[in-house]
């Protein structure tokens, strides 16, 4: 079984994501091909992210520049997958969510893993361009970014008794699910079988054989 990490991307008081998540926690923890984690960001303060090379200490076994920021880190590593619930704040994440995965630093947790999105927005936009930021970010952090979404416009009215008003949503997120599940099962797959090295490293190490001349 898949360890699922749902990462709720909004600390806001008055956040949407109260009405987006406990749908979306409700939907994974059905589906059987997961062991489900919530990380509220709420409950994770982080700093913002000003680590270096000269901050994290080992890099075998990191100390960073705050206990959180480590806990933080071996946190995500446990996971196989990942699904952000995202609010979209002036065409993109919220701050405090780029700014927790900045603070992936070094350890690589988010490698060769598949990360999914559900997303919201108060107007007709439904999150689609915090989606597509999310996406580079994550490929910046060597995970694979899945095609499947879940896009929810005017959230504030689109949520009757827990349950989206729009059966679109129910099928969004099933897709997503399955998709995800089938992702986290290949790419573990793939990982067991052996990685290669991160290409920043490879790259560090072919410039450096070249310079010396072997």
């Amino acid at each position: 079984m898949a360890k699922l990490q749902i990462i709720i991307g909004s600390t806001r008081p008055t956040r949407a994501a109260d009405l987006v998540a406990p749908w979306v926690i409700d939907r994974a923890t059905r589906h059987e091909a997961f062991e489900l984690e919530v990380l509220d960001l709420r409950d994770w303060p982080l700093p913002f992210f000003a680590e270096h090379l000269g901050t994290i200490g080992d890099r075998a076994d990191p100390t960073y520049s705050d206990p959180l920021v480590r806990s933080w880190n071996k946190k995500l590593k446990e996971a196989d997958a990942y699904l952000v619930i995202t609010a979209e704040y002036n065409h993109s994440i919220p701050g405090v969510l780029k700014n927790a995965f900045d603070n992936v630093f070094v350890s690589f947790a988010l490698r060769n893993k598949p990360v999914a999105a559900v997303a919201y927005s108060g107007g007709v936009g439904a999150g689609v361009r915090a989606i597509e930021h999310l996406a580079h970010i994550v490929i910046e952090a060597d995970a694979v970014p899945l095609r499947s979404t879940v896009v929810i416009p005017y959230v504030g009215t689109a949520f009757e008794d827990g349950v989206p008003k729009d059966p679109g949503s129910e099928i969004a997120l099933e897709i997503l699910l399955d998709d995800l599940a089938w992702w986290s099962g290949a790419l573990a797959r793939a990982r067991a079988a052996g990685e290669l090295p991160p290409a920043t490293f490879r790259t560090r190490a072919a410039n450096a054989a070249r310079s010396s001349g072997t």
